[in-house]
């Protein structure tokens, strides 16, 4: 989960203090309305849910396939980030770029994402273009021209990508290595992006294999949320999607068990660009399905690095002036997900100095008093992030595929509000101990070339 109007912000209720201050009451929890959500599937395997809003006359449309970077083929690293980009392309009766030309056009807009398990397309138009994008989205889907013009042309874009935002980037190599390093066996070791090597390799056969695996009715969710009537969008979901076949082919699923950690484990990674070294430091935490763990420790991230106010902040960057930017995530997977912490450093300071100031906040918060100010303060950002995402259409879809995909039910778009006000500084403790603090990591040392090997050098 990816936790998210002022005037719901004002139910919150704190002890004002007196001459003889009471200790801090912890926040009223909100009363959140349900978001409405319909669910229904189509004898081919399609998923499709739908939140009717009619707040603005603006529609979202949502394709999100079950296939991500986990699903990339051995040696062939970046196909699921490859075919996000394949599906802007001609199909049988669409131009390449036609769906620009859909959105863009008639004041709407269009991107896609590709993760570690899904991909997902997106859009947002006027809402008497819904039948029109349907009718897309079911174009692409089923009649995709995946000829070698196309991949040639898509596969340059990727590579240059991954230049950009990888090799350019002073810290995008430390980033693309976290996944790489911090798994043995799972193909979440594999970078989305993927590489230029595995890239060059592929072949039009591999490309055309993948979207026949994986690009079908059973395997995709499609959501729509906003100003529709629900009887006409189920007419035409069935004309627009009800005729694709299932495939007979069973969907390959990932079955690869990433191993508990027997010991900790420390890398270094060089970098070209990098003027100042980094650290990061990793530990596995449970898939998004169990979201009594995940969100405690999406509360514990922010709590360690949200804001200037946060622990690693106000420890690395503002006192001890080790580091000039520090950073906690809670990733929830459907596979095992990392807890990861990072600090890139002030000059003239070492990655162990950084990493002891990391490990000495993380013990101290799964130990210790956690203010209930503190606590609420975060859980109160957290909340109103998402809160203020589903204030659109589009905000409102995003939760819904979030929930559905990567925390495996629709009714997770509901329940994790609700569970999120409920996370207690016991619960904080408690998953920290269990997957952190009482847990083996994965230490990556980000270095310049020139202090390559050097971990412990402050020169």
């Amino acid at each position: 989960m990816r936790l998210r109007p002022a005037a719901l912000l004002a139910s919150l209720t704190f002890c004002v203090a007196t001459l003889s201050p009471p200790p801090v009451a912890a926040a009223d929890a909100l009363s959140i309305p349900a978001i409405q959500y319909r669910e229904r599937t189509l004898p081919n395997g399609l998923q499709v849910l739908s939140v009717e809003d009619h707040a603005s006359p603006n529609v979202a449309v949502q394709m999100w396939y079950h296939v991500g970077s986990r699903d990339d083929p051995q040696g062939r690293s970046g196909f699921a980030h490859l075919f996000e980009h394949l599906m802007f392309k001609s199909t049988k009766h669409m131009h390449a770029e036609q769906f620009d030309r859909l959105t863009e056009d008639v004041g709407g807009a269009n991107n896609a994402s590709t993760g570690d398990d899904i991909t997902n397309y997106y859009e947002v138009v006027p809402s008497n273009h819904l039948q029109t994008l349907l009718w897309a989205e079911a174009e692409r889907l089923s009649n995709l021209n995946v000829d070698e013009a196309n991949f040639t042309s898509e596969r340059a874009v990727v590579e240059e990508e991954y230049r950009q935002s990888v090799l350019a980037q002073p810290y995008g190599k430390l980033f693309n290595a976290i996944d790489e390093y911090s798994y043995k066996v799972h193909p979440y070791k594999r970078p989305t992006i993927g590489s230029i090597p595995d890239l060059e390799a592929a072949s039009l056969k591999d490309v055309i294999a993948f979207h026949d695996t994986y690009y079908r009715p059973d395997n995709a969710t499609l959501i729509v949320a906003g100003d529709f009537d629900p009887k006409q969008l189920d007419a035409w979901v069935d004309r627009y999607f009800g005729w694709i076949p299932k495939p007979a082919t069973p969907i390959p699923q990932v079955d690869a068990k990433e191993p508990k950690r027997k010991k900790d484990a420390r890398y270094t990674v060089t970098s070209e660009t990098a003027p100042l070294p980094a650290v990061a430091v990793t530990w596995l935490i449970p898939s998004a399905h169990d979201g009594k763990d995940l969100i405690p420790l999406q509360v514990a991230a922010a709590l360690l690095a949200q804001g200037d106010s946060s622990r690693l902040y106000q420890s690395l960057v503002y006192r001890h002036q080790v580091a000039q930017q520090v950073g906690a995530d809670a990733d929830g997977r459907v596979g095992p997900g990392l807890f990861t912490v990072y600090a890139i450093l002030a000059s003239g300071h070492t990655t162990m100095e950084a990493e002891k100031l990391l490990h000495e906040e993380i013990v101290w918060l799964a130990t210790q008093t956690i203010p209930a100010a503190e606590l609420d303060k975060v859980k109160t950002q957290l909340l109103t992030s998402e809160l203020k995402q589903r204030q659109t259409a589009q905000g409102i879809a995003f939760a819904l595929g979030q929930a559905t995909l990567t925390e495996g039910s629709p009714a997770r778009v509901n329940s994790d509000l609700g569970a999120l006000q409920q996370v207690t500084e016991q619960d904080v403790h408690r998953v920290l101990r269990d997957y952190v603090t009482g847990a083996h990591s994965v230490t990556i040392d980000y270095m310049p070339e020139s202090r390559a090997g050097k971990p412990g050098d402050a020169k």
